[in-house]
């Protein structure tokens, strides 16, 4: 039976400040969370007997076994599905990101939950397995932004750091650091490097200026017919699929 104060508990959830008190984060829907099993520690299952009965073992801390008005109390989206799971939040290390030897994406103040998720889908999808955040980017673990990953929060490394710091001590390295900008260069006509840090930036304001500052390589991704008037910008989500997909499609090649 889930009693209300599992209900409060999941619900508070949808907060920052409580998804870092308990350290936890809320995963809804019968593939997300199935996907997501092997990959974090659950502290917490909800579950109608018919999703459990297609899973096997569930290593769970708790399983509650649900009905449909369970769900329904429980759920954050408004047609819930079978199943919710509460996990552990994952640790991982900033220490481990190499842009001399890996391509890592790096997001300056990312504020809608749904591009946060699917430039996560992005990155696993280009075999990404790093993305840098600016410490006010929106949280990578409240609910819009888990569900918006599809499952791929379970192979893509989120890291919360001080933007400049990180960008300053790569710079030593002499590292490749991309931006997208309205007066950068054709990144189709550009050398691109197999590693090094691409940034996007705010939905409304772009890449601010301190974080401009380091950035060596500046992008722009043409429209076309060129000189056709469009509308101003592409949506960030959508600009960060561009770039990475010529990026990947380079790979190993060079620009004549």
């Amino acid at each position: 039976m889930l009693s209300k104060n599992k209900i409060k508990y999941i619900h508070s959830l949808e907060l920052k400040k409580f998804r870092n008190e308990y350290n936890t984060f809320v995963t809804e829907g019968n593939k997300l969370v199935a996907d997501m099993m092997p990959f974090f520690e659950c502290e917490l299952l909800l579950a109608k007997p018919s999703w459990m009965a297609t899973q096997g073992d569930l290593p769970a801390g708790e399983i509650i076994v649900a009905d449909d008005e369970d769900i329904r109390k429980a759920s954050f989206l408004k047609s819930p599905q079978d199943v919710i799971a509460i996990f552990k939040r994952p640790v991982w290390d900033i220490e481990e990101t190499n842009p001399e030897k890996q391509l890592i994406l790096a997001l300056d103040n990312i504020q809608d939950p749904g591009n946060l998720g699917t430039i996560i889908r992005l990155a696993d999808w280009f075999g990404i397995e790093h993305i840098v955040c600016s410490t006010d980017t929106v949280d990578v673990f409240s609910p819009k932004a888990v569900q918006a990953t599809m499952g791929a929060l379970a192979h893509v490394k989120i890291h919360y750091t001080d933007l400049k710091n990180y960008l300053a001590k790569q710079r030593t390295k002499s590292t490749f650091i991309y931006g997208t900008f309205l007066n950068g260069t054709n990144m189709y006509s550009k050398q691109l490097s197999e590693t090094g840090i691409i940034i996007m930036g705010n939905e409304g304001n772009g890449i601010r200026p301190s974080i401009e500052a380091f950035i060596n390589e500046k992008l722009y991704i043409p429209n076309y017919p060129e000189g056709r008037e469009t509308t101003e910008s592409l949506n960030v989500a959508i600009a960060t699929a561009v770039v990475c997909a010529e990026f990947r499609r380079r790979q190993g090649r060079t620009v004549q």
